[in-house]
């Protein structure tokens, strides 16, 4: 609630109230403390009054309950008593529902939420894939293969359009970008795959989010309350945390500089905050400490949700400066060392130990610790957190699939479109090598043909030629053989006359035989 222009958060024992203040509310803050200690309601409150106060919100909804901000408190005796605790009546508390829209990774129960490879980058999309620094290098690579090559990355099928046009053609490749393993690059085909198994390939693609989609009010000039349902995405705690991540990363390098506000642009609430840091890298943790250092000047608020911060690098839990601690409970030495460091990063109040209240806590209850107006943490203070005012729990599937197709960005995410991308350009050009390659294997085709068909009507004019001189020489020599043999015979009765007649014939056969058989000699040769 909003009790004079300052964000309520609960109220003391004595009744004095416990106030964030809208210009420190950019400053970051942590919400933690064991299960079932009240973190969900603390939130719930939290996000409830920056809408108030036109500030949008975003925000994971990782059990179901969150929902139920969409439609207004209902009373109870609890509720009744509670309301008289914190002298609620005379504050104007009431029962509301309060603008939200509701998105999913999935589709499913919420507007249809998506953005594209290129977007998502190599070193967070190495993170979901769970590669190694190998890996992920030549991912990179891949990425500046595309971008040197104008390849729009929209989709899982780009990535791997482009990973198989690098195997294939890695020789050339490798001469410009270095060495890439055949290996590697099969173990991130097969990750994408298994991504895309278990429906992560419906987060790539087109549209993608408009992160000025996420700073619109609702009626009253209220701040809308951007809940991303994550039940089933919490199952794949990578890609949950990966996605906060590159949102977040998204409002840092989207929005302008605006220095110190009145109130946040916006507050981003981050739950289940532990599994963001989980398995990260060094390069990775570097990145969230810069956003998380940075964003403030953006004017983005960034809250994280946890068991213990003990679950947030010290470089980031430095940045948190308002912290509202719930109960820690504490069985093991471990634990106890824990719940004292939890205790040592508030300012001591010499009413109460630290250590001792946060182990004695009551649900609803929290040790509160905000900034003032010169940005210095308030000494610790024992606090009975607000009750919300929207409903408590989740909603039935058909008011929640009502609001949806009422929001006025639904029709712009709902359909999904495939632009022309790296797939389709490198599809086409594989198809137009292969084009070009048959029509080079035809040309070759068709000239071994024709030399075939040369060869072989050279082959038959040659044939046709000797046949025509075979012919020749045998008319030639039918003839000239009968031409010598006559006058073989002649000369040969002329020679044989001079011995009678029976020489004379004898003469004019051998003159025959004679002259034939020399033409016949003479064709030989």
């Amino acid at each position: 609630m909003l009790r004079d222009g300052l964000i309520w958060v609960g109220n003391k024992e004595d009744g004095t109230n416990i106030c964030l203040l809208p210009q420190m509310a950019n400053r970051h803050g942590l919400i933690a403390g064991a299960t079932g200690t009240g973190k969900t309601v603390t939130l719930k409150v939290l996000a409830e009054t920056f809408s108030d106060l036109g500030v949008p919100v975003f925000l994971a909804d990782v059990k179901g309950d969150l929902a139920g901000m969409a439609e207004p408190g209902k009373d109870s005796e609890d509720m009744q008593a509670r309301i008289a605790r914190f002298g609620l009546a005379d504050a104007g508390f009431g029962y509301k529902k309060y603008p939200v829209t509701f998105w999913d990774v999935y589709g499913e129960k919420g507007i249809q939420l998506r953005t594209t490879i290129t977007e998502m980058g190599p070193l967070l999309l190495a993170r979901i894939l769970d590669l190694n620094e190998l890996q992920t290098d030549i991912l990179s690579i891949a990425f500046k293969i595309a971008d040197d090559n104008g390849l729009l990355m929209y989709d899982t099928k780009d990535i791997k359009a482009v990973l198989n046009y690098i195997s294939s053609n890695r020789s050339e490749l490798e001469q410009e970008y270095g060495k890439m393993s055949p290996a590697s690059i099969a173990a991130i085909l097969r990750a994408i795959v298994a991504l895309e198994i278990a429906g992560g390939d419906r987060f790539f693609g087109e549209p993608g989010l408009d992160i000025q989609d996420l700073f619109t009010q609702g009626q009253g000039g209220r701040g809308m309350i951007n809940i991303l349902d994550s039940e089933t995405l919490i199952n794949n705690g990578t890609l949950y945390s990966t996605f906060l991540l590159w949102l977040l990363s998204e409002l840092f390098e989207t929005l302008p500089e605006v220095g110190d506000m009145d109130k946040p642009k916006m507050v981003f609430f981050f739950d289940e905050a532990h599994l963001l840091f989980k398995g990260a890298s060094k390069n990775l943790l570097d990145k969230i400490e810069q956003v998380v250092k940075l964003v403030r000047s953006k004017g983005v608020g960034v809250y994280f949700c946890t068991q213990n911060p003990r679950d947030i690098p010290d470089g980031v839990l430095a940045q948190l400066g308002n912290k509202i601690q719930h109960a820690l409970h504490a069985y093991t030495p471990t634990e106890q060392k824990a719940v004292r460091a939890a205790a040592d990063s508030f300012r001591s109040n010499p009413e109460f130990n630290t250590y001792d209240a946060i182990m004695a806590l009551g649900v609803g209850e929290a040790i509160v610790s905000v900034l003032d107006d010169d940005g210095v943490p308030t000494i610790a203070q024992r606090v009975s957190i607000l009750p919300p005012q929207s409903k408590m729990g989740a909603i039935d599937d058909g008011t929640r699939d009502s609001l949806i197709r009422k929001s006025a960005l639904y029709g712009r995410y709902a359909e999904a479109v495939d632009p022309d991308s790296a797939y389709e350009f490198l599809e086409r050009r594989g198809l137009e090598e292969e084009a070009e390659k048959a029509k080079a294997a035809e040309e070759a085709a068709a000239a071994k043909e024709k030399a075939r068909e040369e060869a072989a009507a050279a082959k038959a004019a040659e044939k046709e030629e000797a046949a025509k001189k075979n012919q020749y020489k045998k008319a030639a020599k039918s003839v000239g053989s009968s031409a010598a043999g006559t006058i073989g015979r002649e000369v040969g009765k002329a020679v044989g006359s001079q011995f009678g007649s029976f020489g004379k014939t004898l003469g004019g056969n051998l003159g025959a035989s004679l002259g034939r058989g020399i033409l016949s000699t003479l064709f030989k040769l």
